[in-house]
This record gives structure tokens, C-alpha cells and sequence, in this order.
């Protein structure tokens, strides 16, 4: 059994009535629902009571040092099973360490811990990593993004890395670290016995002087497939890089987000060879680079290669216009396997998306998700992208937002929409101005097509 409920305030006879079903539940979820100390006395009961519970969710809540020590007095409890703790942004300091210390040097079963956005620092971190040192210790999943960590604590973060072989995930993002720092982070991570998968080090002051140590723990941890280093001012010079461990035949990476990165058109060279070449690769973000159209056009002839197995595209604000649909439209024609294209905040204008649509109208195509939003479009462009929705049944999701469509555009959208072969589920327009006439009509189909979801 699930409980699962969000952004709820919470009255003393609701309160009481979910104690009752949350004595069965697997899995407790209670995001934003205005909770507080007084509310973990009861969770604590709760988990001492209900051997079944192997999550609880509590982020946004304001449960204090005093909350998380009452639920540490339940996860203490010889009868707890808990594998996943939550409590992100729950108003926690470097107080609530030592009694999660305590849990993870004592609960076995605990496997991910997520106490990002609390203000823990480095000193809290540090004796988080003391129990993680201990051998009852099995966690896998540890996230401490926006923790204000400095560059003192990696040195407590390597030494629990070494005597951890059990850790899989680990998120740094948005902590003040740097370049010296992260180096010896991964000089670490390289020695460590753990098989990481997953690593984080989005917003960490991180510049090309680090990436050739990074490059090395993507050489030597065959295990890491997902790696962000998204908002790092790491440059063409880092990309290249990172690139020789990416293209190291032991990488097996899948997920890659580079937003952010001060990347130009000279980067496209590397990361079109990855895309290209690396068949792990399903995912990459290049989100805020300044790629433009011809580093776009380099992306595109990578896409056509048969051995590019990439699925998601992010390519949101790369200073891109019309000139470069032609090449999207001939890789989306050539491409099998890309399912999720952001290409919005580019001036690609209706002219681009036309083109862009004779691509995407290919039997080749199977586009599902496709994110327009903020491209200088018309309802010029809407007959096309309406015969594109109405015909291509794998089309899921479609962002157009902050385009000035007017009425005459949202209602060939909505033409569409009501045509049985379209499968649109999710249609996304958020500052677009309407009539309230078209306001009813979207409301109207709403309620003919509960399936569909309109946001705005």
C-alpha cells in the first residue's frame, strides 16, 4: 500500500486519519504538506510499528533537528526496514548529523539518504561520513546537493568512499568546492572499491583544470553512466578532455548533461564522435551553449550515423535559427531511436518549424516528447504542426509555449487535438494569450478528452 500526497496543510482530524492507513503502508510520501516536529513523533511510532515501510518522503517540510531526532528514535528500532529517507529542505543544520550518523552506522537497510538543501556543512557532512565508515553502513544512494559543503570536506568523502563498496550514486551539485577539490574527489573515486554509477557535480566551481581527472574516473569506473557537470565553466578545452575518457572503450556513460559549460561549434567536432560512436550514449544536455547553427549541423550528421543510439537531445538557448532545420529534419528522418527533442529558445521561426515538421512526418521518426517553446512561432507554422499531431500517433508531449500563437494558432492545435489519431497527452502553453472564447474551447476538450492534458 501507497500514501502518497502532496502540497495538503494538514488539520489535527486529517492528521489522525492518515495515521491510521499509514500503520500498512510500504511507501509514506508527505512532500509539502506544511509538517513539523510534532508530526515526526507520530512518523516515528509509525516506523517502529510498520515493519512493512521501506520508504518515507518528507521533503519541504519544516521538521527542524528536533523532527529528525524523533524519527532517528524509530529508525533506531530493531523492527525498522526503511531503505529510502528523504528530507530534502526540511530546515535541517549540522545538529541532525550525529543522529543520522547514529542511523547509518546502525540500520543496515537503509540504502539512500537525501538530505540536500538543508544547511548541514561541511562539519555536519563530516560526521554523516564517519557513519557511513561504519561496516553496518550499506548505503548506495547518498544526495548532498546545496549543502554548503567547501572544499574541506572531501578529504571525510574519500575516506568513506574507500571503506564503502555499496555506494552507487552520489550528488554534489551546488556546493562551493572548486577545482583542487574536485581533482582529489576523483583521484579517490578512481582508488575506491565502489562501483559508482551515478555522479553529480552540477554548480561546483569546476573549470577545465579538473577535467582531465574526471576524464580518468570515466576510464576506470566502467560502472558510471550518468555524469552531470552542467553549469561549470569548463569550456572547448575541458570538453575535449572529458571526451578521452567518454571515448575510452571502458566508458559505458548513458546520460551526459553539459548545460552551461561555456561550450561553442568548436566543441560539436568532440561531441559529435561521441555521439556517434558511443553506443551507451541515450541522453545528453547541452542546454545554454553557444553551439549555434553550424555546431547544430555537426550534431545532426552524428544522428544519422546508424551506431548513434542517443534517445534524448537537449539543445534549449544554442543560438539557433531557421538555418539549421534542414539538418534537424534529415536527422529526425534518419534517426530511429531519438525520442525527446528540447529545442526551444532558439529563433528557429515558422519557417524552421516547417521544416522541421517534413522531418518528424518521416516513418523513420518516433518522436514522443518535442519542446518548441519561445521560437519565434506563429500560427503560421500550426496547420503543419497540427497535420504532425494528428498523424504521428507516437507524439506524446508537445511544449509551445511563450509563442505568440494568438487564437487563430490554438485553434488548429485544438483541430487536432479532437481527432481520434491524435495522442497527444500533453500540451504545454504557458504565456500565450487567448480570447476567452478559445479559453472555453480549451476547457471543453479537456473535459471530452480527460487523457489530455492542457497546461498553461
Amino acid at each position: 500500500m501507497e500514501l502518497d500526497i502532496q502540497c495538503e496543510e494538514m488539520s489535527p482530524s486529517r492528521w489522525a486519519e492518515l495515521l491510521t492507513t499509514m500503520k500498512s503502508c510500504k511507501t509514506i510520501r508527505l512532500d509539502d504538506c506544511n509538517l513539523s516536529s510534532s508530526n515526526c513523533e507520530d512518523l516515528s511510532s509509525i516506523i517502529n510499528t510498520n515493519p512493512s515501510l521501506t520508504e518515507l518522503k518528507l521533503n519541504n517540510n519544516e521538521l527542524g533537528d528536533e523532527g529528525v531526532e524523533y524519527l532517528c528514535k524509530g529508525l533506531l528500532t530493531p523492527s525498522c526496514s526503511l531503505q529510502k529517507l528523504w528530507l530534502q529542505n526540511c530546515n535541517l543544520t549540522s545538529a541532525s548529523c550525529e543522529t543520522l550518523r547514529s542511523v547509518l552506522s546502525a540500520q543496515p537497510s537503509l540504502t539512500e539518504l537525501h538530505v540536500g538543501d538543508n544547511r548541514l556543512g561541511t562539519a555536519g557532512v563530516k560526521v554523516l561520513c564517519q557513519g557511513m565508515m561504519n561496516p553496518s553502513c550499506k548505503l548506495q544512494k547518498l544526495q548532498l546537493e546545496y549543502c554548503e559543503l567547501t572544499a574541506d570536506i572531501v578529504e571525510a568523502l574519500n575516506a568513506a568512499l574507500q571503506s564503502k563498496p555499496t555506494l552507487k550514486e552520489l550528488s554534489l551539485s551546488n556546493n562551493t568546492l572548486g577545482d583542487t577539490a574536485v581533482k582529489q574527489l576523483c583521484r579517490g573515486l578512481v582508488e575506491a572499491s565502489c562501483n559508482l554509477e551515478l555522479l553529480h557535480l552540477e554548480n561546483c566551481g569546476i573549470t577545465s583544470e579538473s577535467c582531465m581527472e574526471i576524464s580518468a574516473v570515466l576510464r576506470n569506473k566502467a560502472s558510471l553512466m550518468d555524469l552531470s557537470v552542467g553549469d561549470n565553466k569548463i569550456g572547448d578545452s575541458g570538453l575535449a578532455l572529458l571526451c578521452q575518457g567518454l571515448m575510452h572503450p571502458s566508458c559505458k556513460i548513458q546520460k551526459l548533461w553539459l548545460w552551461d559549460c561555456d561550450l561553442t561549434s568548436a566543441s560539436c567536432k568532440d561531441l559529435s564522435r561521441l555521439i556517434s560512436t558511443k553506443e551507451t550514449l541515450t541522453e545528453i544536455s547541452l542546454i545554454d551553449n553557444n553551439l549555434r547553427d553550424s555546431g547544430m549541423e555537426m550534431l545532426c550528421q552524428a544522428l544519422k550515423d546508424p551506431r548513434s543510439k542517443l534517445q534524448e537531445l537537449w539543445v534549449r538557448e544554442c543560438g539557433l535559427t531557421t538555418a539549421c532545420c534542414k539538418a534537424v529534419s534529415s536527422a529526425l528522418s534518419t534517426n530511429k531511436h531519438l525520442k525527446v527533442l528540447h529545442i526551444g529558445e532558439n529563433k528557429l521561426g515558422d519557417a524552421g518549424v516547417e521544416l522541421l515538421c517534413e522531418g518528424l512526418m518521416h516513418s523513420n521518426c518516433n518522436i514522443q516528447s518535442l519542446w518548441l517553446g519561445n521560437c519565434d512561432l506563429t500560427a503560421g507554422c500550426c496547420a503543419t504542426l497540427a497535420t504532425v499531431m494528428a498523424t504521428k500517433q507516437c507524439l506524446t508531449e508537445l511544449d509551445l509555449s511563450y509563442n505568440p500563437l494568438e487564437d487563430e494558432g490554438i485553434r488548429k492545435i485544438c483541430e487536432a487535438l479532437k481527432k481520434p489519431s491524435c495522442n497527444v497527452q500533453q500540451l504545454i502553453l504557458y504565456d500565450i494569450l487567448w480570447s476567452s472564447e478559445v479559453d472555453d474551447e480549451l476547457r471543453a476538450l479537456e473535459e471530452s478528452k480527460p487523457e489530455v492534458k492542457i497546461i498553461s
